[in-house]
């Protein structure tokens, strides 16, 4: 057992009560590791479009079928990521990271050893499990290590690695899937994630004394906030606009703005690079800004998405509304969830889990309406015209959010104020006795 990183809470209250300059200037490198993990999360999410042919050559299915295996994926996720936060709940969340590690490296031995379709679906959901799990306790662990003050920069930080495996991890995928067959690049993500098991024992911090063992009835009873909700519909309108759009991109670079299918994929690193440098940035500006930062992500988004309906014709104005989207199409993603762990109280996991959710629910939804769109009149333009609709939806519980937080704000404020009355008038009745 690992003490190199010492008490979680007993770190976080060290860097809580030391503050200053240094600890704005970086993060603990827990973090980064944690990021690792979600950069191989979100290469399995997305590696097996690039893949689609060979699997379903080998396998013996159509292309649409093999396409189950991504479809499978969301599903598990949408499900695991809250049952397996339920079902952790008594865990250390140090050993609940390892274990989601190990599923994660067995699921993906299977998909590379197997040969029948339904084994590879039950493989695929497994793992998506586990990547649930994952992601829902890496987010509380960060966000707790960091301190309230750098929360939403720390989860910017574990949640670009998802980014970055846009950028990275699934053109390397599909790279490696040519080269080798398309079993390579699922053994090689079974030996990074058994590989990132030793980082997390190394690195992440036991649980300190203070944390309390609450029950499944408690954990459920303290996600009944109103502004949870609001917060997890915002996770999925505002990732459900983005990746409407984003999914079907390549009809509409190829068949309305009239670029080479050559082209396509370096539009798409495009989105990759502006996607993590939003999420960083979106992070950090949380910290200092966090309901501005959710309404201006959201309203630019919509208006960005707008414009590349009118402008889908046009190939260089496209490219470079693409690369915008992916900067501010995302950016409020660590955010929200910030503010979804601080809304669940007493339930951070749970409330982590829950965003996990959403934006899967929201991606799943999102790309499904527009797919009818893609077959409908509105042809390839008809995905970033849903993709509009959805991430304007974002507004409504954004700005609901700053709303009430205002008033409580101002509430607050009456209330210190009418106490400080109070006290002065109790000090003058003493001293006038």
């Amino acid at each position: 057992m690992s003490t190199r990183g010492g008490v979680l809470d007993a770190a976080t209250k060290v860097r809580v009560e030391e503050g200053g300059g240094r600890e704005a200037a970086r993060l603990p490198f827990v973090v980064y590791v944690l990021a690792l993990g979600t950069f191989l999360m979100g290469t399995t999410e997305f590696v097996v479009a690039g893949l689609l042919p060979e699997m379903a050559g080998d396998l013996h299915v159509s292309v649409a079928r093999a396409g189950l295996l991504i479809t499978v994926f969301a599903l598990g996720m949408i499900i695991g990521a809250p049952l397996m936060a339920m079902l952790t709940l008594r865990l250390p969340r140090r050993l609940t990271l390892m274990l989601a590690l190990a599923v994660f490296a067995l699921g993906h031995v299977i998909v590379a050893l197997g040969s029948n379709f339904a084994l590879l679906l039950g493989a695929r959901f497994l793992t998506a499990v586990a990547t649930g799990a994952f992601w829902a306790v890496a987010n509380v662990v960060a966000a707790r290590i960091a301190g309230p003050a750098a929360s939403s920069r720390a989860l910017g930080v574990v949640g670009s690695g998802a980014m970055l495996a846009n950028v990275v991890g699934v053109p390397l995928g599909a790279f490696a899937g040519q080269a080798m067959g398309w079993r390579g690049p699922f053994w090689a993500l079974a030996v990074l994630g058994a590989g990132c098991i030793v980082f997390i024992a190394r690195h992440v911090p036991q649980d300190g004394p203070s944390r309390q063992t609450v029950s499944i009835r408690s954990e459920l009873s303290a996600v009944r906030s109103g502004r949870l909700w609001l917060a997890l519909a915002a996770c999925a309108t505002t990732t459900g606009g983005v990746l409407a759009t984003y999914s079907y991109i390549s009809p509409l670079l190829t068949d309305r703005a009239g670029l080479a299918a050559g082209v396509v994929p370096l539009v798409l690193v495009g989105f990759g690079v502006g996607a993590l440098a939003g999420f960083l940035v979106g992070g950090r500006l949380g910290d200092v800004r966090p309901h501005a930062t959710t309404i201006l992500a959201p309203a630019v988004t919509t208006a960005l998405l707008l414009a590349i309906c009118l402008l889908s014709a046009f190939s260089v104005p496209v490219i470079v509304l693409v690369a915008l989207l992916g900067l501010f199409g995302l950016g409020a993603n660590p955010v929200l969830i910030s503010l979804a762990v601080r809304f669940a109280g007493k339930a951070p996991t749970l409330g982590s889990a829950l965003t996990v959710s959403a934006f899967n629910f929201g991606t799943a939804i999102g790309t499904w309406a527009a797919g009818m769109a893609l077959d409908s009149s509105l042809g390839a333009t008809g995905p970033a015209v849903v993709g509009t609709v959805v991430a304007a939806l974002t507004l409504i519980p954004a700005i609901t959010i700053a709303l009430l937080h205002r008033r409580n704000r101002e509430g607050a404020v009456i209330a210190h104020a009418a106490d400080a009355v109070d006290a002065g008038a109790a000090d003058a009745g003493y001293t006038g006795r």
